[in-house]
């Protein structure tokens, strides 16, 4: 049992195993030199390879890395390394659980390590959304599709490519398991990153420090606080003129652009103002949503949706053609800014500043 806890520690029965066992994180980092050496060798090879690195031989020691990579993960507190450590703990997983998937009932029977499909989606409480047909096929409730398909990139995933009927969406088994793999990213990186008692903080100095070094030569922590409506993907420029037009928009659609805003640097008081020629305009409530979605008020900093959900909504519009090559609005926006002519950008940053200055002074 401790060999299935240590190929997939995300499992709750893995954590209930720690649990259980009493295991002390701050005595395993203050004297478990292997576990801590396996943890920052996860987080590390995430970063640069995308992978968790091979596994320790000892299934104890693989197992109790898992929740010190975590550790590591809250103490860094980068976004993009959340994103890239859950999207390799995910990737290693699928690879593990696609050869379980497919070794033989023989092989399975002595083998206490793996896990088979009914199993899988136990874990994630999608057997009742998910039905197999007789032909092979599996269909899945759309409501449970839409969540999980949400970062996929290609197109074959977005809703309006895919057949829907009555409520549900038909998978190969081996979409079903794309899915899955999801499933296990989003629990990854739920709760990510965490408050982490001090004194465990400080036995993990070196290794943050090594693990933030990792971050830098990479160069992914470019925040981006240029907020340049002339470069925004089409689907945010049409929502920022609804809103300037004073258009109601739906929930989705406002939690979109807001979301985007957030993630472009701009502040509550900001995205407030432009709401104010709203109807119904209401401060109070638009500034605790957008406080909540920026992190400010909950435990998430919220990003903006994918394409393929802001299509499934209707929200995609006016497609350009980096649109068709691009699979989020924000990875639009980071290619337009980096795209852009520093001197063009520095003149944008300038009459935002001035428009800053004129709006202070007429208040």
């Amino acid at each position: 049992m401790q060999r299935l806890h240590a190929r997939y520690p995300f499992l709750e029965a893995a954590r209930e195993a720690v649990a259980t066992a009493a295991v002390d994180l701050g005595t395993v980092v203050e004297r478990e030199e292997a576990v801590v050496e396996r943890a920052r060798q996860r987080v590390i090879t995430a970063l640069e390879e995308g992978t968790t690195g091979e596994p320790h031989r000892d299934a104890r020691i693989e197992l109790l890395s898992y929740p010190v990579a975590r550790v590591l993960v809250s103490l860094v507190d980068e976004r993009v390394l959340v994103r890239k450590y859950a999207r390799a703990e995910a990737d290693r997983a699928h690879e593990q659980f696609v050869d379980d998937l497919e070794s033989t009932t023989e092989l399975k029977s002595v083998d206490s390590s793996g896990l088979d499909l009914a199993e899988l989606l136990d874990e994630f409480d999608l057997a009742d959304a998910v039905t197999e047909r007789a032909d092979g096929e599996y269909r899945i409730a759309v409501g449970t599709y839409l969540p999980l398909a949400e970062d996929l990139w290609d197109d074959e995933w977005r809703l309006v490519n895919r057949p829907l009927t009555d409520g549900e969406v038909p998978l190969e088994e081996t979409e079903l398991r794309t899915l899955l793999r999801e499933a296990i990213r989003s629990r990854i990186e739920d709760g990510l990153p965490f408050d982490v008692p001090d004194a465990i903080a400080d036995e993990l100095e070196a290794e943050v420090e090594a693990v933030r070094e990792v971050l830098a030569d990479l160069e992914l922590t470019r925040e981006i606080d240029t907020v340049v409506p002339d470069l925004f993907p089409p689907c945010m420029k049409a929502l920022l003129d609804d809103i300037q037009k004073g258009e109601h928009l739906p929930h989705h659609s406002r939690f979109a652009i807001t979301a985007f805003l957030t993630s472009i640097g701009m502040t509550t008081d900001q995205i407030v103002d432009l709401y104010r020629v709203n109807a119904g305009f209401g401060e109070e409530m638009t500034r605790y949503q957008t406080d909540h979605i920026a992190g400010e008020t909950s435990p998430t900093e919220y990003s903006p949706p994918s394409c393929a959900t802001m299509q499934s909504y209707g929200d995609c519009v006016n497609k350009d053609d980096l649109c068709e090559r691009i699979p989020h609005p924000m990875a639009y926006y980071e290619q337009r800014v980096d795209d852009a002519d520093e001197d063009d950008l520095e003149d944008w940053r300038e009459n935002e500043g001035e428009a800053d200055g004129e709006t202070a002074s007429a208040e």
